[in-house]
């Protein structure tokens, strides 16, 4: 049999190759894939050319092995069904809806222990979002948001939004986000942001911190959240955070630079940088934490929030060079793509 593969040949291009298929040898199952979420952060960076070629493609995922050097696939969040079991596998797997950390192609081979059956009840256009929702629970137990805390997220794309709608859900004292495209802003809004700002507009972090302060609190953030993807952005999150604040990082910026002020407020206030990345749980709490703890969190945030809501646009496999395309040149129309097969 073949399949079709979406592979990022160089930068700016991606194209469809057919790519021929064995059937499912011992303890591996045939899945066909019913749709699968681009990553705008990640796969802009590399669709654009700007991640470092030389490192892994993720060393924790079995399906993205080989470096992130042109052409590769990438992609990891596929839902589909199970078609064909090789010999060994348990028959309860035929015809089972499943989640795979898997790139864009419409058929792909797999280990049982590689899948995860979606919840009964929860579409797939809901369980595409696995990935992002772990990623943005995995910020939430990385930044550690108290009771009373003032929080400013940057950037609402898709992560972006899930972080703030689970940081909705805490006592805080203030919820402020910044995103430059309105759709987003407005969306920041009803998940439960205080206020939704554009971090391009005049006098942009004066205004910020007015929206922080409240009746007798000081107009910082005790804790800043960098989600925009833009490395400039990260010197305005130092800018509007307080004493002994932390500053999350959950973009990934690959081969870009961010250039920082650390000569002005950061010494003196005794800010924290903290890195926060999904492959991995923080040590200090892996005494309690693993990943199916994580991942089961994960399942339930996406059946409680409904995020298909923010699917914007739905495109056949066959046209996504237009999605890319779409995402790198009109970003402001989009907040979750999803290629359809």
């Amino acid at each position: 049999m073949l399949r079709q593969s979406l592979y990022f040949t160089e930068p700016y291009q991606v194209s469809l190759r057919e790519e021929p298929l064995s059937s499912p040898g011992p303890g591996q199952v045939l899945v066909q894939t019913l749709m699968s979420a681009i990553s705008p952060g990640t796969e802009l960076l590399i669709y654009r050319g700007q991640a470092p070629q030389e490192m892994a493609a993720d060393a924790s995922l079995a399906a993205l092995s080989g470096t992130l050097a042109f052409p590769l696939k990438y992609g990891y969040a596929a839902v589909g069904r199970v078609m064909e079991l090789g010999p060994e596998v348990a028959a309860h797997w035929q015809g089972k809806l499943v989640f795979s950390f898997h790139p864009h192609e419409d058929l792909f081979l797999a280990a049982p222990a590689e899948l995860l059956p979606v919840p009964p009840g929860l579409a797939p256009e809901e369980a595409v979002f696995l990935p992002n929702m772990e990623t943005a629970v995995t910020l939430v137990l990385d930044g550690k948001p108290l009771i009373g805390e003032q929080v400013a997220v940057f950037g609402q794309g898709i992560v972006g939004l899930l972080l703030t709608a689970l940081l909705a859900g805490f006592p805080l004292a203030k919820l402020v986000t910044l995103d430059r495209y309105p759709n987003r802003r407005l969306a920041s809004e009803s998940l439960g942001a205080g206020a939704s700002l554009d971090p391009l507009q005049p006098q942009a972090l004066e205004v910020v911190r007015a929206a922080l302060q409240g009746e007798g609190q000081d107009p910082w953030a005790d804790l800043t959240y960098e989600m925009s993807g833009n490395p400039a952005a990260l010197d305005q999150a130092l800018a509007v955070t307080g004493f002994h604040g932390r500053i999350v990082i959950g973009s990934w910026y690959g081969a870009q630079k961010s250039e920082l002020h650390l000569g002005g407020l950061f010494h003196r206030q005794r800010q924290t940088i903290l890195s926060s990345q999904v492959s991995s749980i923080a040590p200090e709490l892996t005494g309690r934490w693993d990943k199916p703890r994580l991942l089961e969190i994960a399942w339930h945030m996406v059946h409680k929030l409904k995020p298909a809501r923010f699917i914007t646009h739905r495109i056949p496999l066959a046209q996504a060079a237009q999605a890319y395309q779409l995402l790198d040149q009109n970003p402001g129309e989009a907040i979750q793509v999803i290629l359809t097969y």
